[in-house]
């Protein structure tokens, strides 16, 4: 108890030292210890390896062929990093672990002077470790630092509409730029739309004219945005409109892409899980219902437009990815810390996570049960890769965590805050420490080492990508890995059985469902 008693008055009387520790852990603990995550994580890499060799710092290029999924920004920042660090998982994801920490920081620091300062805290503390977040924060990815952007630029509407100044709203046209040139129109969309409501329902609508369309700020919008979009039009043409304005976004939206579908209520099921461990206290926040939202309450109900803004749009998108929806998780954050911080409900704070932990107890037998109606080399091969890291060391870990989730439950004599702050600190030092390793291991520590062996051993040789579509494999060899069939004489990169018929290959490197094989020629 005089343990538990020295941190709560270290962390409400150290002034705002608890941030540092809190983002070490979520962001930076072990950040370059799994390998590169592919699709997503393994493409941008790949991308900004591709630039820093071509030396071309507008087009981005994928394995040879133009990539036009993004814009610039976050390919600017990774190929900094790599610079200056070197090529490595994490110089990689460090623009991403500093865009998170920030996204951290700036919560704490917007809710500070607009709730007390527990309720602050515990906000931070939400951004900081909530499942989803901790994870693109640790990503190469634009995620992070796109998330970041519109949080900012949003905080700063507020900001300008409680008092407005010359430099907030440089300040919001600035992170807009920034954003669009991070994403495109979605980081420009939902502040739009978002100030619109905040402006016309207080029956302020010239002044949100005025304030959107004035020339200062969009001249601040188009210096930090526009150079780079007319120099990759100039570079790409037509080609740069249809790959990623129509494609990226329109597409994106009208259509079901890369077999990420989905359902009106995909993001009400999902919910929970990408705020875990805090899903439980939704429950507790729905029971308070138009207590949200009493008179004169501006900041509950811009927060509220907010997150169901981001909810309702990204519901009637035909692709459904579960980190879309981050785009308003922080306003729902800091409702949840406002409104239920102050007492949070036992049950409902820690059960969730205890749960969760429960069914990880058993993550090697759950594995084993997914896979055993699918005989395919590749996902057996996926099940012996789990098998290696999923044993005693993985059981005890999975064991201590949930031992110490029950004892938070049911320790007597804990204020339910403090309970639903050492569930936050257990989960995410399980989920860096011990999950993520382990899934990465299983997924994509082949391609590495796949990788790798075609680096030091099939020096001179042609290698292709057929079957597969992991770009960490360009990173990891450091060698352009066009995606197309073999012809006869070349290496091939792809999924133990996808390569037929057998005889036509030799098998040079074969690990966790995953060959590197070479195509014979024919006599």
């Amino acid at each position: 108890m005089r343990i538990a008693a020295s941190l709560r008055h270290w962390l409400l009387h150290s002034g705002d030292g608890f941030l540092l520790p809190l983002v070490i852990l979520a962001f930076f603990w072990q950040l370059g210890t799994p390998a590169l995550f592919d699709l997503d994580e393994g493409a941008f890499s790949a991308a900004t390896w591709e630039m820093l060799q071509r030396g071309d710092f507008i087009t981005t290029f994928l394995n040879g062929e133009p990539r036009f999924d993004k814009p610039i920004l976050i390919y600017w920042l990774q190929a900094l990093s790599v610079s200056a660090f070197g090529l490595h998982e994490w110089a990689l994801r460090l623009p991403s672990a500093l865009a998170a920490s920030a996204w951290v920081i700036a919560t704490y620091y917007f809710a500070k002077p607009r709730m007390p300062r527990q309720q602050a805290i515990l906000a931070a503390v939400m951004v900081a470790t909530s499942a989803m977040i901790v994870i693109i924060g640790r990503a190469a990815t634009a995620d992070a630092v796109l998330n970041l952007l519109i949080t900012l630029a949003l905080f700063d509407i507020w900001r300008y509409w409680e008092q407005p100044t010359r430099m907030r709203h440089f300040r919001v046209f600035f992170w807009l730029g920034l954003g669009f040139l991070c994403k495109g129109p979605i980081a420009v969309a939902i502040p739009f739309l978002v100030s619109a409501f905040l402006y016309l329902s207080n029956g302020q609508w010239r002044r949100w004219l005025q304030t959107v369309f004035h020339p200062y700020g969009l001249s601040v919008f188009l210096a930090v945005a526009a150079p780079w979009y007319i120099l990759e039009y100039l570079a790409q043409g037509q080609a740069f409109i249809d790959g990623f304005f129509l494609k990226h976004n329109v597409s994106r939206f009208a259509d079901t892409m890369e077999g990420h579908g989905g359902h009106l209520w995909y993001y009400l099921v999902a919910l929970p899980f990408i705020i875990m461990p805090f899903g439980g206290l939704l429950v507790q926040l729905l029971g308070k219902k138009w207590a949200l939202f009493p008179a004169g309450a501006q900041l509950s109900r811009f927060l509220g437009v907010w997150f169901v803004l981001v909810l309702v749009l990204f519901s009637f998108s035909s692709t459904q990815l579960p980190h879309y929806l981050l785009y308003g998780i922080t306003p729902l954050l800091l409702l949840l810390a406002q409104h239920t911080g102050a007492n949070p409900q036992r049950w409902l704070t820690v059960l969730p996570a205890t749960l969760v932990a429960g069914l990880l107890l058993f993550l090697p037998e759950l594995l084993a049960i997914a896979v055993a109606d699918n005989p395919s080399p590749y996902w057996q091969g996926l099940l012996a890769q789990s098998q290696k890291v999923t044993g005693t060391t993985y059981r005890a870990a999975a064991g201590i965590y949930l031992f110490a989730l029950l004892a938070l439950l049911f320790w007597p004599r804990v204020q339910n805050y403090w309970r639903l702050l050492g569930v936050a600190v257990l989960q995410t030092l399980f989920l860096v420490s011990v999950l993520i390793p382990v899934v990465a291991y299983t997924q994509q520590s082949a391609v590495k080492d796949a990788a790798r062996f075609a680096r030091h051993h099939i020096m001179g040789s042609t290698v292709v990508m057929d079957g597969v579509n992991m770009p960490s494999f360009t990173v990891y060899r450091q060698a352009i890995t066009p995606k197309r069939a073999p012809q006869p004489g070349e290496y091939v990169f792809s999924k133990d059985g996808h390569l037929q018929p057998d005889e036509e290959y030799v098998v040079v490197f074969r690990q966790g469902g995953l060959v590197l094989a070479k195509r014979l020629v024919k006599p």
